[in-house]
């Protein structure tokens, strides 16, 4: 036995006659379960909105991705691991774009858009955007975009096509990359103070273009005959 063959055997998993031993499917299994996994915090009143009525909508999240969610409900934080069932590698991070939403405000019906192929969350943080100590401030920018009797933020998702939730400091979007930037768009020209009439016309413009850049955008995703087009743009 040479150098080399010494060493391999000396250092290879045997068994009592020598043979190597092959690692079961389990333990690969079980050194894979968990490797990914996301951690995040929301308030902690939204906790039982995510958890839901006897576990449902906690429960639903886990089986839709095939992940296993830990919520510490003192903290608020959310623990989300990859298991054995786990078959999307973006499964870890659709769960923790959806308890996301949860904790920003969105019911967990309008939150559970995206599991749907190409939608995508956006938080806008209000605090980067408001300009000013003044203590009212912020309250004043969320009743812009709110609008009377929530009518503003209504227009936005009609004219956008994106879900719109206002809560505390944040505005949290989901839709399609188009949807969510017009969306953006209209909520940061509100925080800077435009005219709601401005906004408003802003939103009319870009409806023109948004069911056909949505369009191709879903048939780059598919890989239909746009997909060249939608990338050389």
């Amino acid at each position: 036995m040479d150098e080399f063959e010494r060493l391999l055997k000396k250092y290879e998993r045997v068994d009592k006659d020598g043979r190597p031993i092959k690692e079961k499917e389990s333990e690969i299994d079980y050194l894979a379960e968990g490797e990914q996994e996301e951690f995040v915090r929301i308030p902690r009143e939204r906790i039982a909105v995510l958890i839901g009525k006897k576990g449902k909508t906690k429960r639903e999240i886990e089986e839709r991705t095939g992940t296993k969610i830990e919520v510490d409900s003192e903290t608020g934080e959310v623990f989300i691991t990859a298991t054995k069932k786990t078959k999307d590698p973006l499964a870890v991070w659709k769960a923790r774009d959806v308890v996301l939403a949860i904790g920003r405000g969105f019911s967990p019906e309008r939150a559970f858009r995206l599991f749907n192929e190409g939608e995508i969350l956006e938080v806008v943080n209000l605090t980067d955007i408001v300009v000013g100590n003044e203590k009212n401030a912020l309250p004043r920018v969320r009743g812009r975009i709110i609008g009377r009797k929530g009518r503003t933020r209504e227009i936005i998702e009609e004219m956008s096509g994106a879900d719109v939730s206002v809560y505390g400091k944040t505005v949290a979007i989901i839709g399609n990359p188009i949807q969510v930037e017009v969306a953006r768009t209209a909520v940061e020209k509100l925080a800077r103070g435009s005219p709601h009439g401005v906004v408003y016309r802003y939103l009319e413009r870009r409806k023109k273009d948004l069911e056909l850049e949505s369009s191709a955008y879903y048939e780059a995703l598919e890989g239909g005959p746009e997909s060249e087009d939608w990338e050389e743009e």
